[in-house]
C-alpha cells in the first residue's frame, strides 16, 4: 500500500492537472464560439460557389475548349489526397477519425491500382500519416506560425495545387476534413477538390435560363483556381470550429475523470491515515498493558 506522502503528493498532482484541464476548456469555449460564427458564415458562400460551378461545369464539361481544373486530364491514375487536420493536440479523437477515413481512403485507391500521394495541412496529421505512407508523402504545409489563418494561406495552398496539376502530378485531387456540426459532433468528409465535381443534369436553379457574360469559358477559367482556395478555407474553418468543440469536450471529461481520482485517493488516503492512527493506539495500548 502506497505511503501517505505519496498518496498526498499524488493527489496534489492530480489537482494541478485538474486546474490545467479547467483552464483549457474554459479557454477553448471562449475560442469556439467565434470559431464556429466562422466557419458557418463561410458555408453558404462556399456552397453557392459549388453551385455555380457545376451549372456551368454542365454546359462547357463536354467543350474541347474546357478548362482542365474542370475536364481533367483525361486519366485517373494519379490521386493526390489533401488531408487538412489540425495545429494542436489534446482534443480527443478529431485528428484520429480525419487521418482514419485519409488511411481507409488511400487503401481503396491503392487496391484499385491508382498511384497515391499525400498533401498534408496542419501539424497533427504528419506523425501519424508518415508511419503508415512514409513513401507518399508529397507535401507538408502548417499554419502554426500564424494566430489566425486567412483567405490569403488558404489561397496559397490553391495556387499550389493548381500548379502542380497543370505539371501534371496527379490526375485527381481530394480533400478530407472534419465538418463542425455541433460541440459533440464533428464529421470527417471527403470531397473531390480537382478536378471540380459535375454532376449530370446540375444547372441554374429553378431552371431558369441564365446568360453569362463574359462566356462560360472566361467565368470559368477565373473561378475554378477561386473555388479551389474557397474550399481549402471552408475545410480550415471547419477544423478550427470542430477542434476546439472536440478538445472542449475533451477538456470537461477529463476535468472530470480527474475529480473521481482525486475522490479515489483521498478515500485512500484517509483510510491508509485511520490504519496508520489505529496501529499507533494499539501499539500504544499493548506497551502499558505490558508494564
Amino acid at each position: 500500500m502506497p505511503s501517505l506522502k505519496t498518496l498526498k503528493l499524488r493527489i496534489a498532482s492530480v489537482k494541478s492537472t485538474q486546474k490545467i484541464t479547467k483552464a483549457m476548456k474554459m479557454v477553448a469555449a471562449a475560442k469556439l464560439r467565434r470559431a464556429q460564427e466562422a466557419a458557418e458564415a463561410a458555408r453558404p458562400y462556399a456552397e453557392r460557389m459549388e453551385a455555380v460551378m457545376a451549372s456551368l461545369g454542365a454546359k462547357i464539361a463536354a467543350s474541347p475548349s474546357a478548362p482542365p481544373l474542370l475536364a481533367g486530364t483525361g486519366r485517373d491514375q494519379r490521386h493526390l489526397i489533401v488531408v487538412a487536420t489540425s495545429e494542436r493536440g489534446l482534443a480527443g479523437g478529431f485528428n484520429t477519425n480525419i487521418v482514419r477515413l485519409a488511411r481507409r481512403t488511400a487503401e481503396e485507391l491503392v487496391a484499385e491500382g491508382k498511384d497515391v500521394q499525400f498533401y498534408l495541412v496542419g501539424r497533427k496529421g504528419r506523425a501519424p500519416i508518415t508511419r503508415l505512407f512514409r513513401d507518399r508523402i508529397g507535401h507538408y504545409t502548417d499554419f502554426s506560425n500564424l494566430k489566425r489563418v486567412g483567405f490569403n494561406d488558404a489561397g496559397a495552398i490553391g495556387i499550389d495545387l493548381v500548379r502542380r496539376f497543370e505539371a501534371g502530378e496527379f490526375d485527381v485531387a481530394h480533400l478530407i476534413y472534419s465538418r463542425f456540426r455541433t460541440v459533440l459532433v464533428q464529421e470527417p468528409v471527403r470531397k473531390q477538390l480537382i478536378p471540380v465535381p459535375v454532376t449530370d443534369g446540375a444547372g441554374d436553379a429553378g431552371g431558369a435560363v441564365v446568360e453569362y457574360e463574359p462566356s462560360e469559358d472566361a467565368i470559368l477559367a477565373e473561378l475554378l483556381p477561386r473555388n479551389i482556395a474557397v474550399q481549402l478555407f471552408r475545410a480550415v474553418l471547419e477544423n478550427q470550429a470542430g477542434f476546439y468543440g472536440a478538445q472542449m469536450t475533451a477538456m470537461d471529461n477529463a476535468t472530470r475523470n480527474a475529480g473521481d481520482v482525486i475522490n479515489r485517493l483521498t478515500l485512500t488516503y484517509n483510510r491508509t491515515r485511520q490504519a496508520a492512527i489505529t496501529k499507533e493506539l494499539i501499539e500504544i495500548i499493548s506497551g502499558a498493558e505490558a508494564l
